[in-house]
C-alpha cells in the first residue's frame, strides 16, 4: 500500500480517506482550514498526517477534493509542487439546482486542471459518480474513471481496486465532461425516488 494525498477536508475527502485508510493506506490531508484537517486525521486514524497546504505531497497520487469551483486554483496554487504527480479529479461542476452542469465538452474541470497542471503531473476523473455516504459504506462499488494516460490510469485503477471497486475505465481526457453528466444522472436518480444510498453500475452481459 501507499500514502495517498488529498487536498481537502470536507465530505468526500472524509469518505474517501476513511476508506482507503481502512484498506492499508496511509493518508495525508492538506487543507487550508489546518484545524479542521487534523481533526480529520485524527477521525481517520490509522497514521493519517496533515500537510502543509501548497507544499509538495507525500503522496504520488492527489486526490483533489475541493468544490470545483476552487479545483483549478488550488491546482495553480500548489504550482510546480505538483510535477511529476497523478491528480484525481473528484469534482461535480453542477449548477444551482443541479439539473446540469456548469462546463462544456472540451472544457471539463479535469481539462481545466490538466491545462493548469505542471509538467509531469496527469489528470484522471474519478469518484465523481458516487455519494460520499456510498463511498464510505465500504462496500463493493463500481468506479469510472477517465484520463489520457494508460499508466497513469493503471496506478489510479489498481487503487480504486484495492479499495474493493472495480475500476471502469472510460476512455480519454475528453470523456470526462461525460463523466460529469453521469453525476447528474445519479442525482436525478436519487431525486426521483431511487434515493441517496445507490450507486451506478455497469452490468457485462
Amino acid at each position: 500500500m501507499t500514502t495517498i494525498s488529498i487536498i481537502g477536508s470536507g465530505n468526500m475527502a472524509t469518505a474517501i480517506g476513511t476508506r482507503a485508510a481502512k484498506h492499508g493506506h496511509t493518508i495525508e490531508l492538506m487543507s487550508r482550514n489546518t484545524a479542521k484537517a487534523q481533526a480529520l486525521a485524527d477521525q481517520i486514524g490509522n497514521g493519517a498526517t496533515v500537510g502543509t497546504f501548497g507544499a509538495r505531497p507525500v503522496g504520488d497520487i492527489v486526490i483533489v477534493a475541493v468544490l470545483y469551483a476552487g479545483a483549478v486554483d488550488v491546482v495553480e496554487h500548489y504550482g510546480d509542487a505538483l510535477a511529476g504527480k497523478v491528480l484525481v479529479d473528484i469534482t461535480n461542476p453542477f449548477n444551482a439546482d443541479a439539473s446540469g452542469v456548469v462546463t462544456t465538452a472540451g472544457n471539463s474541470v479535469s481539462q481545466q486542471i490538466a491545462a493548469v497542471a505542471p509538467e509531469g503531473a496527469h489528470v484522471v476523473k474519478a469518484f465523481n459518480t458516487i455519494f460520499g455516504g456510498v463511498i464510505a459504506e465500504d462496500k463493493p462499488l463500481d468506479a469510472f474513471y477517465a484520463g489520457d494516460s494508460a499508466e497513469v490510469k493503471a496506478r489510479v485503477a489498481a487503487f480504486l481496486e484495492s479499495l474493493g471497486m472495480r475500476a471502469l475505465d472510460a476512455g480519454g481526457l475528453e470523456m470526462t465532461h461525460v463523466l460529469e453528466w453521469a453525476g447528474i444522472l445519479l442525482v436525478g436518480l436519487a431525486r426521483s425516488g431511487a434515493g441517496f444510498d445507490l450507486a451506478l453500475g455497469a452490468e457485462v452481459r
